[in-house]
């Protein structure tokens, strides 16, 4: 079973600046077998304390979406993603605005990529090597 955490501060969008989002749904993906579309269901909403929200998260304790395998949100910074990598979690940014057509569009492989932000990564960049020091 495949676990996804769609960042959405409202529980109706994906949210952006995923590293600092707080309220996340995770979806679980049960593949019945390769004739059938796989069933995706909301299994839970979480909503994280500072300290688990990822820009603040210091490693120092298990995680409440440690289990699962992919994130899926509008916008991250480039230190995000390579913090999740290193926990061993796929980062998937995408313009989709719909939490639950996000997560059945990765399932096949269908999402559509995030819109660029220059300025907005940017901003992240020099936020992310100010903050880091």
């Amino acid at each position: 079973m495949l676990r996804i955490a769609v960042a959405s501060r409202d529980g109706i969008r994906v949210a952006g600046h995923i590293g600092k989002c707080a309220d996340w749904i995770v979806f679980e993906v049960q593949d019945n077998n390769a004739a059938d579309a796989p069933h995706i269901f909301e299994a839970e909403r979480v909503s994280l304390a500072k300290a688990f929200v990822f820009h603040h998260y210091k490693d120092d304790a298990p995680h409440p979406l440690q289990a699962c395998s992919v994130v899926i949100g509008a916008g991250a910074g480039d230190s995000f993603v390579e913090k999740m990598q290193r926990r061993g979690i796929e980062v998937v940014l995408t313009a989709e605005s719909d939490p639950v057509t996000a997560v059945a569009d990765y399932v096949c492989h269908t999402l559509t990529p995030a819109k660029p932000r220059p300025i907005g990564g940017l901003i992240c960049k020099i936020h992310d090597a100010l903050s880091s020091g």
